[in-house]
């Protein structure tokens, strides 16, 4: 009879164990359900100052209108040869933190047009995947209206994303792709495996059922060493895209020193690149 009474109380206070872990569980579920898009786009909301070293660059600052009436902000730099590359940056920082990448792409020749996306450097609203759509499409018409002739699109991580859904609708000459990914899902299930993050996650960008369908040449970079979109992730978008593609490996480099880790191989081939797809005149 003792016996049993110990049992009974083993067992319920195992039961008590089991409902306090789970309601826990569910709460971490809720609390990541809630607070997503602030895990995911990190926006540095201040204006970004305009130095003396970003008038010696060239450029100059646009402010757009989206198609659901926020105003964003834009860094433009003309190039020499016809042609601009539009570049999504990353879930991280503003453009202001990407000036020495788009000094370094505007000695290769081209255009460059950074964008800040909504709730990012001085940008309004706040960020979510239909929203950086509408930036996207903002910027496209804009570089169409002031600075015709054919675009390279390039995105830097998340910026992927917006790049691939841009590049399907709009057939650009190429599309560069800066440590990609095959869809939101796979990086969060990466870092948050212990959580059902394919029923939870609002923000999706599926690039792998859209990559098949951007015919233009692409060029794909990745580092072996990046720990925040692992180079499976490259890879897996990689097998996927249709020809012309290339891949380009980075050895050693990891997710935020992708394009200074080795300046030669990255620029070298962003150079060859751009003669290929926006060749210049003789």
């Amino acid at each position: 009879m003792q016996n049993d009474e110990r049992t009974r109380s083993r067992r319920r206070a195992w039961l008590r164990r089991i409902g306090i872990y789970s309601l826990i569980y569910l709460l971490l579920c809720g609390v990541l359900f809630v607070f997503q898009r602030r895990l995911l786009y990190p926006a540095d909301r201040r204006d970004v100052p305009f130095t003396p070293r970003v008038a010696a660059a060239g450029v100059r600052e646009v402010a757009l209108t989206t198609a659901d009436g926020l105003q964003i902000y834009a860094w433009y730099a003309a190039g020499r040869r016809p042609g601009t590359i539009v570049l999504f940056h990353g879930n991280g920082g503003h453009r202001g933190h990407r000036l020495d990448w788009l000094e370094l792409l505007s000695a290769q020749g081209a255009g460059v047009f950074l964008i800040d996306y909504r709730g990012y450097g001085g940008s309004e609203g706040s960020p979510s995947e239909d929203g950086l759509y509408l930036d996207g499409e903002a910027a496209i018409a804009w570089v169409h209206e002031h600075a015709p002739g054919p675009l390279v699109l390039m995105g830097e991580s998340l910026g992927n994303g917006v790049a691939v859904e841009m590049a399907r609708r709009h057939e650009p000459a190429g599309l560069i792709l800066h440590a990609s990914y095959t869809s939101m899902v796979d990086v969060a299930r990466s870092q948050f495996f212990f959580v059902p993050v394919g029923w939870l996650l609002l923000d999706r960008f599926e690039n792998a059922e859209k990559i098949g369908e951007v015919r233009c040449p692409k060029l794909f970079f990745h580092g072996t060493e990046d720990g925040i979109i692992p180079y499976r992730h490259g890879q897996g978008l990689f097998v996927r895209a249709a020809e012309p593609k290339r891949w380009v490996e980075v050895p050693g480099a990891g997710h935020n020193d992708l394009y200074f880790h080795d300046v030669t191989r990255y620029f070298g081939a962003v150079r060859e690149f751009l003669d290929e797809v926006l060749p210049v005149d003789e």
